[in-house]
């Protein structure tokens, strides 16, 4: 009865996390409270979970990663990777990856595709190709990348500390390294030689012209007291030498016309279309001021160390169809608005009124966890941020350097990781990399809550016995197949349950009923668990994992795309796994 009550609930579970009506996290301590109030597990064995030092381990990691990101520390790489690996499309998609995929074996793969998303977005730009054949490969190595070692992916930690739990020795750093290089290189190769042609110009098909002139932010600069600009011409001012287009003007409350004849004022509000880096410089000049900033001094707010994101506007996002005026937007969110920018069109309205769309790029200013609560909250996505201090790269490389010597120190054991992780996030706070709040807000508290729960869910199957209903079945269809063919099936059911549910829940799944085949079958258990631990990791057969939603909509994707360029390098990977487990783990 206990077994048949705990496969019931894993049934319940897997629907549930397919469906997402319900967060991951509450499924997961439902789940618990039933195995509680059942009498199958105790209130200790249902919250062991959460003491596990994995948790702490996996914290620390979030906390870093933001961290880094916060200072800047890797937004340098796009224009490293354009003059490294030139304009050439293969070049620049290998030289990504070999970045994005080493960086990924160190750093959860989901916050390494964030970090880079921008700057990549900016080198697709620069070398004037479109995104959407930069963005799919990106996300692809920084899944492979994860399989390089023990804290490449949540994954991995995971099923690590759930081998220990079960009696088994933990994954070793390094352990699963040589397997992964393999898995990244021949993903890299795939890519570049086969995948890259399926990948699509999105922005082609959308319609967008090779030759379209480069996009512009709409922004409204008020003339301050003693400006240069007043008694200029509107057409030989000093807004051409900031490459500016003057586009309308705004003076004591009435609209004019931009005539070569007319001159500025002091007060007038210019709207102009420039380019980011462009806009940014004018807080800096004197004279002139963005007509934001202007309203927020007045007001008695203090911006000078607010953060600085382009964002774009997802259909999810409240502001669709609203104007920043009529949705109360700076007072909703705290967030300031200082330019727009729409496609490939130059708008003339006033910024405050035009109804926003789904796709435009606002340049937000005030502070980053506002900014970072909106994207979590599905309002926008982040591309880019510009705000960063030399100050606070110095210390995001301090950070990152502290990082590296605490792999080395817990690759050879002289340090436990969780204690040497734990160090470096305590670093990243004393330093001001980060502060509490937003640190915080960076822990994926979901997924830990997830791995805690599935860990105890594990425990409830060994102990009713579930685990050995389930492996005798699949052991029973394919044993007659031989050994690899039980192994197969296992990577298989981790890759399927890995679309409707996340990778660490998958392999949490799967993992005690594989460990319990391979001791029935009398062979070693160990290779099973990797086996089931590398699966979970390289399923890219559709757009469900983390990283690849945050390409998806960047990249203007359609799910059919990720099903024929992923599916192709899942099977490959599967393949992979299942000749070259058993050779570096003989059965």
């Amino acid at each position: 009865m206990e077994a048949a009550i705990v496969i019931g609930l894993l049934i319940i579970a897997v629907i549930l996390f397919a469906t997402e009506k319900i967060s991951v996290d509450l499924v997961t301590l439902a789940l618990l409270c039933v195995l509680v109030c059942t009498g199958i597990l105790t209130v200790n064995e249902a919250f062991a979970g959460f003491g596990n030092e994995v948790i702490i381990m996996l914290g620390a990691i979030f906390v870093i990663g933001a961290a880094l990101r916060e200072t800047g520390v890797l937004d340098q790489l796009g224009h490293v990777l354009a003059r490294t690996t030139g304009g050439h499309p293969g070049r620049v998609v290998a030289g990504m990856m070999t970045t994005v995929g080493a960086i990924s074996a160190f750093m959860n793969n989901t916050t390494v595709t964030a970090m880079f998303l921008g700057p990549v977005i900016a080198l697709a730009r620069r070398l004037n190709i479109s995104p959407s054949r930069l963005l799919m490969p990106l996300a692809f190595s920084s899944l492979l990348g994860g399989t390089c070692t023990l804290i490449g992916t949540s994954t991995n930690v995971a099923v690590s500390g759930a081998m220990v739990k079960m009696g088994f020795p933990a994954v070793g750093m390094f352990e699963i390294t040589p397997i992964g290089l393999i898995l990244l290189v021949v993903g890299l190769l795939y890519m570049i030689l086969i995948g890259m042609r399926w990948v699509p110009e999105r922005d082609r098909a959308d319609g967008a012209a090779d030759n379209t002139p480069i996009r512009e932010y709409l922004a409204e600069v008020i003339i301050q007291p003693g400006s240069p600009l007043i008694g200029q011409e509107a057409y030989a001012s000093d807004f051409s030498v900031l490459e500016f287009q003057v586009v309308k003007l705004r003076r004591k409350g009435q609209e004019m016309d931009v005539l070569a004849h007319v001159r500025f004022e002091e007060a007038d509000v210019v709207l102009v279309a420039g380019k980011v880096q462009n806009l940014i410089k004018v807080k800096k000049i004197e004279g002139i001021d963005i007509l934001e900033d202007v309203d927020l001094l007045h007001s008695g707010v203090d911006m000078k160390d607010a953060s600085i994101a382009e964002v774009v506007l997802t259909p999810r996002s409240s502001l669709v169809g609203q104007s920043l005026r009529s949705s109360n937007f700076r007072r909703r969110s705290g967030l300031s608005v200082l330019a727009l920018l729409r496609g490939d069109r130059t708008l003339s309205e006033h910024m405050a009124d035009v109804p926003l769309q789904a796709g435009d790029m606002l340049l937000l200013q005030g502070s980053y966890d506002r900014i970072r609560f909106f994207e979590a909250d599905s309002e926008m996505v982040v591309i880019s941020e510009h705000s960063i201090s030399p100050s606070a790269q110095k210390r995001g490389v301090f950070v990152l350097a502290a990082f590296a010597v605490a792999v080395i120190l817990s690759s050879f054991g002289w340090l436990p990781a969780s204690i040497a992780f734990l160090i470096v996030a305590l670093l990243a706070l004393a330093t001001r990399c980060i502060t509490l709040d937003t640190a915080y807000l960076n822990v994926d508290w979901r997924l830990l809550i997830l791995i805690s729960g599935m860990t105890a869910f594990g425990a409830a199957m060994a102990k009713s016995g579930a685990d050995l209903m389930l492996a005798q079945a699949i052991t029973g269809w394919l044993q007659p197949f031989g050994s690899v063919a039980v192994m197969a099936g296992f990577a298989i059911l981790t890759v399927i349950l890995t679309q409707p549910m996340s990778n660490a829940a998958a392999a949490l799944v799967v993992l005690p009923i594989a460990l319990k085949a391979a001791e029935s079958m009398h062979v070693n258990p160990r290779a099973f668990a990797m086996a089931v631990m590398l699966s979970a990791s390289i399923s890219v057969l559709t757009p469900f994992e983390p990283s690849c939603i945050l390409v998806y909509g960047p990249g203007k994707y359609r799910f059919s795309d990720f099903i024929k360029v992923g599916g192709g390098l899942t099977l490959l990977s599967v393949i992979l796994i299942l000749l070259l487990v058993p050779f570096f783990w003989p059965l």
